[in-house]
């Protein structure tokens, strides 16, 4: 147990949304419902000071270590942040460097009936990727240390926030599990080592693999969250990025987004989106998924933009309601009505439930070559996307990266005299007052929540909106988590002039 918990211990130690948002919000709206919810009086709202708390009381940043005085990673640093709208949170967050190859991973999950699954996930898929991508002589010298109780290198070094909950009574569960992987990727060893797509791919289903058959075996504490059945019932997108050198990979599962912020030559910016959301809007998967199952099927498949009139994403980890056959659903259920009391989520079958799985967890894998003009990379959750255009997105973390926010000009913007010296007059408060911050993904999130239509941050707004009731903040937003990853320019350029001299020598 202790070398299990060793093991364990380098993580915690180093390291269905039913309403559609709309970042153009009916003002009239808010007032109404703030009232018919009892908001209290101005007086007794929310200080400056305790709205500035409460969106950074999740912010993590991490700057890669330099060696010898030079950064020789083409990940700067990065910043992450995480506000909730659901009571608690149903969205995660993790990050990690790969030891072996001092290449990075990142990761946004976004949860739904409830957080099980996304803490699953949050805890175990970077290690699953991690022993996906590692020669078969490591796996080996792994297996032969665990074998002999002795100690184990870490694969992964954990960056995490203090908030970012671990889940401690599991850990020999998922030690297990990621054991056996590990050992038949050894008995597997005479194939040729797996590219980095095929190896995320691999990493992504057998976790869910894993998920499935833990909640069929193992039930635990019937009252505890992360009870196996309790993960593999709940459900969770998730989009991680592998950056390694100029390769950045992007494994995607769901509708939560990887966007790069590119810098033109006239110091411009735009958006690159590197993902493609898994859901009804999406016209090559609504074909996919019409595809996999008979003709008879078409009309019911998907109803109301919803898997079976009820999930949303078309690809997610857990939701075994749509993956397991009816006779192994009413197996589990009725055998274990404890464990899904009080969950109607669970007890209730989707109709039309002929030929399952109707969901997968095979991500959708993306290849993109890092270029000098890439500056950043945004992974987050749908609840930023909902609230906020990718451009608008881009030019605000952009900006403040690049410190000209204060002298844009305001060109462009049809705008009177009097509303000028208000944007003018805004601009300046805003430099002084506070909010700005140090940390980009929390600048990210105050523009999502709290700006104008001319892009100004409005203290007003941003109280209003982190002053609503539990019972009414997540009818008009969703959670949101954010994590930028700031590139390298000059490792990036040397990388092509050194290919490029090569090629000619």
């Amino acid at each position: 147990m202790h070398r299990l918990a060793s093991f364990y211990s380098t993580h915690s130690s180093n390291c269905m949304a039913v309403f559609m948002h709309s970042r153009v919000k009916n003002a009239l709206l808010l007032v109404t419902l703030c009232r018919m919810y009892r908001v209290k009086p101005q007086s007794s709202q929310l200080t400056f000071s305790q709205v500035n708390h409460i969106l950074k009381s999740n912010e993590y940043s991490y700057k890669v270590r330099a060696y010898d005085g030079k950064n020789l990673s083409s990940v700067i640093g990065f910043d992450s942040n995480l506000l909730p709208a659901n009571v608690p949170s149903e969205d995660r967050r993790s990050a990690a460097t790969c030891m072996q190859s001092r290449g990075m991973l990142f990761g946004v999950f976004d949860g739904h009936a409830g957080y099980s699954c996304a803490q699953a996930v949050s805890e175990r898929l970077l290690y699953y990727i991690a022993v996906s991508f590692l020669p078969a002589k490591t796996l080996i010298d792994i297996e032969e240390a665990v074998d002999k109780e002795k100690p184990v290198c870490p694969i992964l070094q954990w960056h995490k926030h203090p908030n970012d909950y671990v889940n401690t009574e599991s850990g020999k569960l998922y030690f297990n599990s990621l054991r056996n992987y590990w050992q038949e990727l050894i008995d597997l060893s005479d194939v040729e080592q797996m590219d980095v797509k095929t190896a995320l791919i691999h990493a992504f289903k057998r976790l869910d693999h894993d998920i499935s058959v833990e909640a069929q075996v193992d039930f635990n504490d019937p009252f505890s969250h992360h009870t196996p059945l309790r993960v593999a019932i709940s459900g969770s997108t998730a989009c991680i990025a592998h950056v390694d050198g100029v390769d950045l990979h992007v494994a995607n599962l769901g509708d939560s987004r990887a966007v790069l912020g590119v810098q033109n030559n006239d110091g411009t910016w735009s958006a690159l989106t590197i993902t493609n959301d898994h859901n009804a809007q999406n016209p090559d998967e609504l074909r996919r998924v019409r595809s996999e199952h008979p003709k008879s099927e078409e009309k019911t498949i998907v109803k109301h933009d919803r898997l079976l009139g009820l999930l949303m994403p078309f690809r997610a980890f857990g939701d075994v309601k749509f993956k397991w056959s009816t006779e192994l659903q009413s197996r589990i259920f009725e055998n274990r009505p404890e464990l899904v009391s009080g969950n109607e989520y669970a007890k209730i079958l989707p109709t039309n439930y002929h030929t399952p799985p109707y969901l997968t967890a095979e991500p959708e894998v993306t290849y993109h070559r890092l270029r000098p003009q890439d500056k950043f990379l945004i992974l987050a959750t749908d609840g930023l996307w909902e609230q906020m255009h990718r451009q608008n997105v881009v030019q605000v973390i952009g900006e403040h990266l690049t410190g000209i926010h204060l002298q844009k000009p305001l060109s462009g913007l049809s705008l009177t005299l009097g509303q000028m010296h208000h944007l003018l007059t805004e601009r300046k408060a805003r430099a002084s007052s506070g909010l700005e911050d140090n940390n980009s993904a929390t600048q990210l999130i105050r523009h999502a929540i709290g700006s104008d239509e001319f892009g100004t941050v409005e203290y007003s707004r941003l109280l209003k909106m982190l002053s609503l009731p539990q019972e009414l903040a997540r009818m008009y937003r969703d959670d949101m988590t954010i994590t930028i990853i700031q590139l390298n320019s000059h490792i990036i350029e040397a990388y092509y002039k050194e290919t490029t001299y090569s090629s000619l020598a």
